[in-house]
């Protein structure tokens, strides 16, 4: 069977018709684009994936990146791969034109990464590494530096990474070792080990140009101590040339459970005194530089997560489309009634209904808070600017954290659909799970990101930004109370909505009091209301668009006719009943686990260490 990768219609559907990107092209940073460019521009993305991508995703596992004598090779076919990923510009998709990007918005860079990393997971890690890097260098580097480093980086010839966690500071980086000590020249000697360095070392670049965390010899411990610098692999002359060596070495790549074309690295920085790096920025203010990066892969983390799922779901689809097994239900003691296909059956129905639900409104969150940062871009109000940047920030560890989880879920549906065929290297969504599982964990475990989002987010300029949240899911449940088959729907988001704000003051509430244990062992139940809360909010919306796109689908004959013979009314009417089984199967999950949240239980702080067991 051949792969498949996430549905184009929806995709469509999503850009076109719910997020209504067309109208960026009204604001003159985006008035020389049009639908049309932004459609050719998502088709030429699914080619490279479809024809490229996904005939790398199984060598890449059974290969796998392999460190010999020294040096990192990845899997061969990713060279061919990179070679064109690199000449379509795709690195630098939302980036402006003055650095070499193709200017367009970031939504657009949400549906294009959606495409790569479903093809190939691993293979996008590197272009997102690369790309984090790059963004450092063009708004925290000098003009030197920039000239120096940021078009051979923009342009895929050199590789980025982010070098943070070492073997004794992972989430804790305040806890690092890695020093820096000034040279007369005004470069760093840098020494210390980083360990789970994604892309830290491979033969499709030239250079490297690492971003690494350091304290500065005689800064203070803690967060607040640290700098940031750039640390070339290679090192580069003044004139842009290739230098020595720059004692940066690759001393072993992990052994996964999956992404086995990712080169996970531990990366020894001056073991020979010979490593020097660039101060990026000023002095001290690594984390701050550091989290303009981390907060961008963790979004592209989320889009990840998405592009997993929603890889997974269509594979599961099209198998239950063609295997045969048993008889239909209605016919089960019929023993000359002939078997049918899987998708035939209920609960492979229900599996089947309940992926896609998670996979369409993931889609819609990730894609939206993309529009967000374009409508952050473009807009003239400053007081829209910090709207929808608030919007942005408060959504970020929901994106990657929630979208990851749920990315995992329905990978791990897929395998139930294909049963014990499923749990094989037969077909590829044992490999699509493990793949996606990192996901959950790297730029931040997604219980790291519920800390983030009860302890940073939550209180985002005295609460505004949630209430501006709040605001815009009951714009889109006002638009549906007005359609009479909505109405319902509408109520149920509309009280889940309200349950979740009342929620979030008694979490927060609490965070501030000697309550704040127990809170902090609440927060991921919160985050996981909250994205269920954001799904219902995203389904309504699609069936607010859908409902008259079905009746103009329909042209005046009965919807169940018009579903059997038109391909939009079928799409339609699938908007429609996927917000009906997520809205009321799926949404009233959430109310049970925010009572629970609200109760504040402590057990999982109280509880005495020696009570876990042996």
């Amino acid at each position: 069977m051949a792969l498949t990768l996430a549905d184009r219609r929806d995709q469509q559907f999503v850009l076109n018709e719910q997020l209504k990107i067309g109208e960026l092209c009204e604001a003159e940073l985006y008035c020389d684009l049009n639908t049309k460019t932004f459609d050719l521009l998502l088709n030429e993305a699914r080619n490279l994936a479809v024809k490229e991508l996904l005939a790398t995703f199984k060598e890449s596992d059974q290969i796998g990146a392999v460190l010999e004598d020294g040096a990192v090779k990845v899997p061969p076919s990713f060279h061919r791969a990179y070679k064109l990923f690199c000449e379509g510009e795709w690195l630098t998709v939302s980036d402006d034109t003055e650095v070499g990007g193709q200017g367009m918005p970031c939504v657009l860079g949400a549906a294009t990464l959606e495409l790569f990393a479903g093809a190939n997971l691993a293979f996008s890690i590197y272009a997102m590494l690369g790309h984090g890097a790059g963004k450092l260098y063009e708004i925290f580097g000098t003009p030197e530096q920039k000239k120096l480093f940021l078009p051979n980086v923009y342009s895929g010839k050199w590789g980025g990474t982010m070098c943070l966690t070492e073997p004794s500071a992972g989430s804790d980086v305040g806890a690092l070792t890695t020093t820096a000590v000034k040279n007369d020249d005004g470069t760093y000697s840098i020494s210390g080990t980083k360990i789970f360095i994604s892309a830290g070392d491979h033969d499709m670049v030239e250079n490297i140009i690492h971003p690494v965390l350091a304290r500065i010899e005689g800064d203070a411990p803690g967060t607040g101590g640290i700098s940031i610098f750039i640390v070339p692999k290679i090192w580069v002359n003044e004139d842009g040339s290739l230098g020595e060596q720059n004692d940066v070495e690759c001393v072993r790549i992990e052994e996964k459970m999956g992404i086995h074309g990712s080169a996970t690295c531990v990366l020894s920085f001056g073991a020979k005194g010979k490593c020097r790096g660039f101060l990026l920025g000023q002095e001290r203010q690594g984390m701050k530089i550091m989290f303009h990066m981390m907060n961008e892969e963790r979004l592209n983390v989320g889009v990840q997560g998405l592009a997993g799922a929603s890889a997974a779901y269509a594979n599961a689809v099209n198998y239950a489309r063609e295997r045969l097994q048993s008889r239909n239900i209605l016919k089960s003691r019929d023993p000359e009634a002939p078997q049918v296909p899987i998708i035939e059956h209920p609960d492979v129905r229900r599996m089947l209904l309940q992926m896609k639900a998670y996979v369409d409104g993931l889609r819609s969150l990730n894609y939206y808070v993309g529009l967000c940062m374009d409508r952050a871009r473009i807009s003239r109000s400053d007081d829209d600017k910090v709207k929808y940047q608030g919007l942005v920030d408060l959504m970020t560890p929901i994106c990657k954290a929630y979208s990851t989880d749920k990315g995992c879920f329905v990978a791990q549906e897929a395998i139930q659909i294909y049963g014990g065929y499923g749990y094989t290297q037969e077909y590829p969504v044992e490999q699509i799970y493990r793949d996606t599982k990192i996901t959950t964990i790297y730029e931040g475990t997604n219980g790291i990101q519920a800390m983030d989002l009860l302890g940073r987010k939550l209180g985002m300029n005295k609460g505004q930004v949630f209430i501006d949240f709040l605001g815009q899911i009951n714009q889109t449940v006002m638009e549906a109370k007005k359609i009479d088959s909505l109405a319902e729907m509408a109520a149920k988001v509309d009280e889940a909505a309200n349950k979740l704000g009342k929620t979030a003051m008694v979490l927060g509430k609490a965070a501030r009091s000697e309550q704040v244990l127990a809170a902090f062992a609440n927060a991921y139940g919160f985050m996981e209301s909250m994205g269920d809360v954001i799904l219902g909010w995203m389904h309504l919306w699609r069936a607010v668009v859908a409902h008259p796109a079905l009746e103009k689908a329909a042209k005046g004959r009965d919807i169940a006719q018009a579903v059997a013979s038109s391909k939009d009314a079928a799409f339609y009417d699938g908007q429609i009943k996927t917000a009906r089984f997520f809205i009321n199967t799926m949404l009233p999950l959430a109310l049970g686990r925010m009572d629970a949240v609200m109760a504040m239980e402590s057990a999982a702080v109280d509880i005495a260490d020696g009570s876990f067991g042996s």
